[in-house]
């Protein structure tokens, strides 16, 4: 957790941003990113010369070689002078003119060798507009704990979090509850491999790689499980230059090494090379209106002829994943019920040619301020032989937060999301909600009851907040898949008095009515 101290620290650099021109959050963070970057490159240099000293041998890898960089007079600066240890003790002028004219070209040139982190350094620009900001934000960067994982990620959450605005495309970043919800749900194993082909920020493979910490803590000491957790669980992909260069150094602050996050166009690129590849995908992906035929990838065209991109999205889940494969995604309400050849295409295609597990039905304001459009979570095993036998539905009416734009918590931080509780020594301490807290926070109900969808919740009534349909009864439908459709209203019976009564009442009014006015005449 981070503290009430260093969250306030981020606030001040983040009004000094503001002061100094840079009023967009993506910039801020992608600046704060690069700076995170050189730091890191730094540390990683030092642990090489450690190793080297203490072994004898030589480095393997130098970041920051002997000799100049060649940019300006003199033949430039060495590039020692830019490492984070030695430029955080150089004066304003100094370092905001070594980091502009010097820092940013040489990570621009890491890029050409391609490391992980670093091939999304390409089109680095370095905009922070005063020396006095740069000096402030390195002496915060200075001061974060990198050695601890937890607090560098949750640090990193806390700025992504103040990413208050929708991209140009239709992406926002998904609440972190929703998302922990859903990797929940899907319960990650060690061997997955993981994808979300609308990445991002890195929101979900970040959870799930916490998920994985938190349930599988043994994860790490087999050595081939270790590499199989650094190098080729996570696959992420977006075609936003910047959202890769925070998605990346998100994965790398929650202590991923080199996970597989890289630019593609998820809907306009063929997909070969990724095809049933993944057992798991995790997504919201952007839902930008329609394509063109000819601009859209001819394998996803060829599962479901369409130009919505909510259902193109659904034909590539499709295409990814590994026959028994699963997958949670977010999808906009029109997918369920949509009447187009297209919209019924997909929806039958996931009853009937593999295993539709679930849809949990969002409440409406879930992503405001974003967008008021009503979602649901699709939840559902790529089986290429069918597999439906009932489907179970669930109703969430409320997530922890109000449904309005201020989206203002309902409960304490420790009673919010899937699995409330707190950290107390080095452990988590789960705690039960109340009837009455569960009425604000559905998620722990919704975890409880999926757990229970093969069994007693095949015997709830319809008119329950979650139930399960049969197959064929979707089928006769139309494949319809909103809840609505199958969802039962008691309406409670109100017993009306007879008229014969009320017309006795109104007549005993009128009378009590006209000898008032007598009195009051007579008293004139």
């Amino acid at each position: 957790m981070i503290t009430g101290e260093l969250r306030s620290k981020i606030d001040a650099v983040w009004n000094a941003f503001w002061a100094g021109g840079i009023a967009n959050p993506l910039e801020v963070i992608e600046q704060i990113t690069y700076l995170l970057f050189m730091r890191g490159l730094d540390d990683a240099e030092q642990l090489e010369e450690n190793r080297s000293t203490r072994t004898g041998q030589p480095m393997r890898r130098r970041i920051f070689k002997d000799g100049k960089d060649g940019i300006g007079e003199g033949g430039g600066v060495a590039f020692a002078d830019m490492r984070w240890s030695r430029l955080k003790n150089k004066d304003a002028g100094t370092m905001f003119k070594i980091v502009s004219e010097h820092v940013f070209p040489f990570l621009r040139g890491m890029a050409e060798e391609g490391t992980a982190h670093a091939t999304h350094m390409k089109g680095a620009r370095f905009t922070i507009p005063s020396p006095a900001l740069l000096v402030k934000v390195v002496d915060l960067i200075d001061k974060l704990p990198m050695q601890d994982r937890d607090t560098k990620g949750d640090l990193y959450e806390y700025m992504l979090g103040k990413i208050a605005t929708a991209g140009q495309n239709g992406q926002f970043r998904t609440p972190r509850h929703i998302i922990a919800l859903m990797v929940e749900m899907m319960a990650p194993a060690p061997k997955d491999i993981i994808c979300d082909p609308a990445c991002g920020t890195c929101g979900f493979l970040v959870a799930a790689g916490e998920y994985l910490r938190d349930n599988h803590p043994k994860l790490f000491i087999d050595q081939e499980s270790r590499d199989h957790f650094n190098e080729e669980m996570f696959h992420g992909f977006d075609f936003d230059s910047t959202m890769l260069r925070i998605g990346s150094m998100n994965m790398t602050l929650h202590g991923v090494e080199d996970p597989d996050i890289r630019y593609k166009d998820s809907l306009n690129q063929e997909h070969a090379g990724d095809e049933d590849r993944y057992s798991l995908v995790l997504a919201n992906p952007p839902f930008a209106g329609s394509l063109d035929y000819e601009t859209t990838a001819k394998d996803l065209l060829s599962i479901v002829k369409t130009k919505k991109t909510e259902l193109l999205f659904m034909a590539l889940f499709l295409k990814l994943l590994k026959p028994g494969g699963r997958a949670a995604v977010i999808v906009p309400d029109g997918v369920l019920f949509g009447s187009s050849t297209a919209h019924k295409a997909i929806r039958k295609m996931l009853v009937e040619d593999h295993r539709l597990d679930g849809i949990v039905k969002l409440p409406p304001g879930v992503f405001r301020p974003y967008a008021g459009v009503s979602t649901a979570i699709v939840l559902f095993t790529k089986t290429n032989s069918g597999g439906t036998d009932r489907v179970w539905f669930y109703d969430c009416q409320a997530d922890g937060f109000s449904l309005d734009d201020k989206r203002n918590a309902l409960l304490p931080a420790s009673k919010i999301g899937p699995t409330p509780g707190h950290h107390e020594a080095g452990h988590f301490v789960n705690l039960t909600l109340t009837d009455e807290e569960l009425e604000k926070n559905n998620l722990p109900d919704i975890g409880a009851r999926w757990a229970e969808r093969n069994g007693a919740e095949r015997e709830r009534l319809r008119t329950e907040q979650s139930f399960c349909v049969p197959k064929s009864e979707i089928a006769a439908a139309g494949y319809d898949l909103s809840i609505n459709r199958y969802k039962e209203v008691v309406h409670e019976a109100i017993e009306h008095r007879q008229p014969k009564e009320i017309v006795a009442e109104l007549k005993a009014l009128e009378k009590e009515i006209a000898e008032g006015l007598e009195e009051l005449e007579a008293m004139l």
